[in-house]
């Protein structure tokens, strides 16, 4: 199994839609090609929001993660 590192961490807890997938457009904007931005929300609207933008921009959900209310994403930029 392979451990995923990130690059840059966004902890959008607390926030409501549409803050996080906002927030996560901005973080990925800062990124390099090849570079991957570990998203943290509590908004559980924040998983289809989070495949619909990565089917929509092109980056990579590399992986999605529940622990307790938190959803943990890794995405690549394309």
């Amino acid at each position: 199994m392979t451990t995923l590192t990130a690059d840059q961490v966004l902890d959008c807890s607390g926030m409501a839609c549409p803050m996080p997938i906002i927030k996560t457009k901005k973080a990925m904007d800062t990124l390099q090609v090849g570079q991957v931005l570990k998203m943290i929300s509590t908004d559980a609207g924040s998983v289809p929001d989070i495949e619909a933008f990565t089917r929509r921009t092109g980056h990579l959900l590399l992986n999605h993660a529940t622990e307790g209310k938190a959803h943990i994403f890794y995405i690549r930029k394309a």
